[in-house]
């Protein structure tokens, strides 16, 4: 079916071309040295640039922007025994800078775990921003909170510690549909769907859904029968190339990322 064309503001559109641009780059660079594949793994396995490698090192010394308490933040979340399922530093900060970019005042987050993505974007919201915060393990969030107020933010940030579709299903039930700005997805991947499904209620058109993991380690190239997170971002991800509701750009940064513009 005929896919439609771009009617989101200007900033969006924007910042969609040079998104595009770097995707672009970054695919050149890969069939002109196969060895280089831009991303930062949570898991070695991806195929991606590892963690250790000089090339990913080079990536932070040349764009990371970080502010002093996201570095503290970091540095703690790595020590944690699940640190690996903290958003990689970089990626976080392209998520600061769309929220930024869209003049964002309302987003969602799916999926917290210590809070370094929530502080990044809670960062750059205007005073009176929000970021509605879901989780369901209130132990993970408290290495980050005491961060979150003496970053001058934790009034930014609204955690509820509850299955984070209930929340969603409160919000749409209080008459917040359309209007959120931002939605970050990086939680349970069985939900994936119908997380997506209920924060496109709730953004606003032109507003920005990003959904994390959509690579899940390169499983979902063939995903094994009886792997349902796999099957579920896979079939979400041939969902949202056919969305008309939707434009969409997939990243290889981090463990994938799908930028989804809702129309």
């Amino acid at each position: 079916s005929k896919m439609p064309l771009l009617s989101v503001p200007k900033e969006v559109a924007v910042g969609t071309a040079m998104l595009g641009v770097a995707f672009a780059t970054g695919m050149l660079a890969g069939k002109r040295y196969p060895s280089l594949v831009f991303g930062t793994p949570k898991s070695s396995t991806s195929g991606m640039i590892g963690k250790s490698s000089p090339l990913r090192q080079y990536i932070l010394d040349h764009s990371l922007r970080e502010h002093p308490i996201l570095k503290k933040l970091r540095l703690l979340t790595a020590d944690h025994p699940w640190g690996r399922m903290m958003v990689s530093c970089e990626q976080a900060q392209l998520m600061a800078n769309l929220v930024k970019l869209i003049k964002a005042k309302k987003v969602l987050e799916i999926g917290v775990f210590t809070g370094y993505n929530a502080l990044n974007m809670a960062l750059v919201l205007p005073d009176n921003g929000r970021v509605i915060a879901c989780d369901i393990n209130e132990d993970y969030a408290k290495t980050g909170r005491p961060l979150w107020k003496e970053a001058g933010v934790e009034h930014k940030i609204d955690l509820r510690i509850k299955p984070a579709i209930q929340t969603l299903d409160e919000l749409l039930a209080n008459g917040e549909a359309e209007t959120f700005d931002f939605a970050f997805i990086d939680a349970d991947k069985e939900s994936y769907n119908e997380y997506y499904e209920k924060c496109l209620r709730l953004i606003k058109k032109g507003g920005i859904i990003a959904i994390d993991n959509v690579f899940l380690n390169g499983k979902v190239l063939k995903p094994r029968k009886d792997d349902l997170a796999a099957q579920s971002v896979h079939r979400l991800n041939e969902k949202l190339l056919r969305d008309a509701r939707i434009n969409i750009s997939m990243l290889p940064i981090g463990d994938g990322v799908t930028l989804a513009f809702k129309l």
